[in-house]
């Protein structure tokens, strides 16, 4: 048995209408976050630490923004082949971290629920936290938010 960590990074800016969905939970917002999915940060760069740490390729390889790819697909959905591919690689999470790094919407209040959620999809413990950059860059000036996270994958 080896361990392994991985780590991914993800941002995306805010738009007017779209749904803001973060760690798999929707939040009551006039604007959610651009992208070719729905744009949920948290699941991105939880998806790509899990593939990283299983030494699979990143989140835009897999599921690339065009036609194979649905147009609003849950980043669920995503998160669960990716995993699907960790086990079919003979890998198995342990645990994963993960971090908001934004202005808005404070999550303390949900954070447990998008927790919940994602460690339902992994099959392991996943830790959602929160943090600003105190009115630095973009996250700053609240035109988007950003996420880290870091997985632990045990392979055989």
């Amino acid at each position: 048995m080896s361990l392994r960590v991985g780590i991914g990074v993800d941002a995306h800016a805010f738009e007017d209408g779209a749904p803001l969905v973060l760690g798999g939970v929707e939040f009551d917002s006039p604007r959610g976050l651009a992208g070719h999915s729905d744009g949920d940060v948290i699941t991105h760069a939880l998806i790509d630490a899990v593939l990283g740490a299983a030494g699979l390729a990143d989140i835009g390889s897999l599921f690339p923004s065009g036609a194979s790819t649905p147009k609003g697909v849950s980043s669920l959905d995503l998160l669960r082949d990716a995993v699907a591919r960790v086990r079919e690689a003979g890998g198995a999470v342990v645990n994963a971290d993960c971090v908001l790094i934004g202005e808005e919407p404070r999550i303390s209040e949900r954070r447990v629920e998008m927790a919940d959620t994602l460690s339902s999809v992994v099959g392991a413990m996943v830790n959602v936290r929160a943090t600003t950059t105190d009115g630095l860059g973009f996250t700053g000036r609240r035109e988007g938010l950003a996420a880290q996270a870091v997985a632990l994958v045990e392979s055989s």
